[in-house]
């Protein structure tokens, strides 16, 4: 059994003790120009296909089939990366029988934004010098002045990923890397990638039986699908930590942007995640929708997940802001 990560006070979970495994079972701490190629690739092609989408449904409309393959496929992934990768992998917000723990671990990684490992380390960093100089992706990299923030959006965004530096996965995430189960599913990332985008032409052509139906599924089903999944995530790295309300106390400048809502998986109520990195809810506040909370507390419910970190109203009211005192 994996050893249970111990939660330290920033909200990063790290392992209680015990060596790591060797650095080579992961991979070294830069990235070679093959990778760099593939990275390219895994975000150019999905990216044009989302561009050419807008004219080809207004000129030839979507199927049903190919939009319910693109939401279906759209939200397993995502909740992968929400649930599974960020809120359980990274921070610990619960803890889940083993089942849910290799389903999470499966179903980020079929959302193609990188081994779960690397992914959970460069996170873990994150959170650790959030908008400060270390910060993997922090739009306020160049500056403050408007083209400085222009250029870095872009790197907070996309650019940051091609940095020939990685993340030390050792340093990071031990508790992942001494785990086999999940270093083995962190590996087969590639595997993992080839059966999503794999999936929507199959059911698209086996349910049309036809060639002209396989290919549409897999347009919408898989190259639209990751580049709208990929953006709306790199989302929160860019404009969460650029604009949004603020009203609870964190050491950085995540915000809450409430028309990403929906598409990230409540993931941008961003703001009182950094305030309270720990906790399995972020939409916290009346009309703040995070369905990734609601999945957990099903899972709690069903007897998947326990020692779930719900916030109470004390925890939020101690990270609140406080109120503005009008002079005299």
């Amino acid at each position: 059994m994996p050893t249970s990560p111990e939660v330290i006070d920033d909200g990063l979970p790290m392992p209680a003790g015990g060596p790591a495994a060797p650095s080579a079972t992961l991979g070294g701490d830069k990235k070679r120009s093959v990778e760099q190629i593939a990275l390219l690739l895994f975000i150019v092609v999905p990216f044009a296909a989302l561009v050419a989408a807008v004219p080809l449904a207004w000129g030839r409309g979507v199927s049903w089939l190919d939009l319910g393959l693109l939401v279906v496929m759209y939200y397993w992934g995502c909740h992968g990366v929400t649930i599974g990768f960020h809120r359980y992998f990274t921070h610990g917000s619960f803890k889940a029988n083993r089942a849910l723990r290799l389903t999470l671990a499966v179903a980020g990684s079929m959302a193609v934004e990188g081994p779960l490992v690397r992914w959970v380390a460069d996170h873990r960093k994150h959170h650790r010098f959030s908008d400060a100089e270390g910060d993997p992706h922090s739009p306020w990299r160049f500056g403050e002045n408007l083209p400085a923030l222009m250029k870095g959006l872009w790197w907070a965004h996309i650019g940051w990923m091609f940095n020939e530096e990685q993340t030390p996965q050792q340093k990071y995430a031990p508790d992942l890397v001494r785990d086999p189960a999940i270093r083995a599913i962190s590996r087969h990332f590639l595997g993992l990638t080839i059966l999503s985008l794999a999936i929507p032409p199959l059911v698209g052509g086996l349910v049309t039986m036809s060639w002209w139906g396989a290919f549409t599924a897999f347009f919408w089903g898989s190259l639209v699908r990751v580049a709208l999944l990929h953006h709306v995530t790199w989302s929160i790295n860019s404009i969460c930590h650029a604009v949004g309300k603020r009203p609870f106390k964190s050491r950085d400048r995540s915000g809450n942007v409430w028309w990403l809502a929906v598409l990230s998986c409540g993931e941008s109520w961003h703001n009182l995640h950094h305030a309270d990195p720990t906790s399995a809810r972020h939409g916290v506040m009346r009309g703040q929708i995070d369905s990734s909370a609601r999945l957990i507390r099903w899972f709690e419910k069903l007897g998947w997940a326990h020692d779930v970190r719900w916030p109470d109203a004390s925890r939020i009211a101690s990270r609140r802001k406080p109120a503005a005192v009008d002079p005299a």
